[in-house]
């Protein structure tokens, strides 16, 4: 006769009889269905323990309801909610009420080229998802990091001023300058002194349901939703889309010489410090989502640090 294996988190008490906030797993990996794409994604799923008795939690149903959630679904606002209910359901012998779980993601995304025809690259965009499903509702956060280009504006008015110094040098009681005389400056002096520029970081969350749910077909002609449809069904390609839109200088994928030029003239037009940064893509979020946080950080090519700004809207 075989015998039952023992069960310890349900036949023992606990040595010290308290509720817990939350218990569960973090860095579960599966795939998961999104856009039409499997992705690989990394999962942190907790429940609550209120009943002080209880030794432990049945992590193996969490484990289980993971897997099923990563069978062959598209991972939507309804199939998240239907995650949480199940395993708040699950378990309902330690009294459970409260679920979470945090979905972690690299979204590839095909990028063209600035100018050149039928040239691009893909882009990977971190994305955190966080659904929590308390008092009978779910919260839907998401948070999504965007890699762009800063150009200083007080280097690029120094770089002017050492330009404009050695025009004024070189032309000194010069009259009637023929327009191919200063070109040919221009070429020859023109980068005497280069403001400096950096790769930089913008980290946003917001709260997405319901703008999610508002936003399906009611963008047909806004160019920042990127032809948004099912495959955005949690918000996530839009969010970017505007992040990038306010900022104007996103890291390219392929470029030819073409492509460089025209960023490079994108830097010139979009000068800004991380507090410029910060506050663009404030103004850009605030009032079409609520609970706008931004963190944005420079990793500086003229110092050994960091400069960083964050602020909420």
């Amino acid at each position: 006769m075989i015998q039952p294996l023992p069960d310890v988190a349900t036949t023992e008490s606990p040595a010290v009889a308290l509720p817990l906030d939350w218990v569960g797993m973090d860095g579960i990996d599966l795939p998961i269905q999104l856009g039409g794409m499997r992705i690989p994604a990394s999962v942190d799923v907790a429940v609550d323990l209120p009943r002080a008795d209880v030794k432990g939690i049945h992590m193996s149903r969490l484990h289980r309801l993971l897997n099923e959630v990563a069978e062959h679904r598209e991972l939507t606002p309804e199939l998240l909610a239907m995650l949480l209910q199940d395993m708040v359901d699950s378990h309902a012998d330690c009294g459970t009420t409260a679920a979470r779980a945090v979905w972690r993601i690299k979204l590839l995304r095909a990028r063209p080229a600035l100018v050149t025809p039928g040239l691009s690259g893909w882009q990977a965009y971190p994305v955190t998802l966080t659904a929590q499903w308390r008092d009978g509702a779910m919260s839907l956060r998401l948070g999504v990091e965007v890699t762009y280009s800063s150009t200083c504006p007080c280097s690029a008015a120094l770089s002017r001023q050492v330009l404009q110094d050695a025009f004024l040098r070189d032309f000194a009681g010069g009259t009637n300058l023929s327009p191919q005389a200063v070109a040919a400056w221009l070429a020859e002096h023109g980068s005497l002194a280069t403001p400096h520029s950096q790769r930089s970081v913008a980290q946003v969350s917001v709260d997405v349901l319901g703008v999610v749910e508002d936003a399906v077909g009611s963008h047909d002609d806004d160019p920042l939703e990127m032809g948004r449809a099912a495959s955005d069904a949690l918000g996530i390609e839009t969010l970017i889309a505007r992040i990038e839109a306010a900022l104007g200088t996103a890291v390219q994928t392929a470029v030819k010489r073409a492509d460089e030029q025209a960023f490079a003239q994108r830097n010139g037009q979009n000068l800004m410090y991380v507090e410029d940064a910060t506050r663009r893509i404030l103004a850009s979020l605030d009032g079409a989502y609520q609970h706008v946080h931004v963190s944005v950080r420079h990793l500086e090519s003229l110092h050994p640090h960091d400069a960083v700004a964050s602020g909420w809207a």
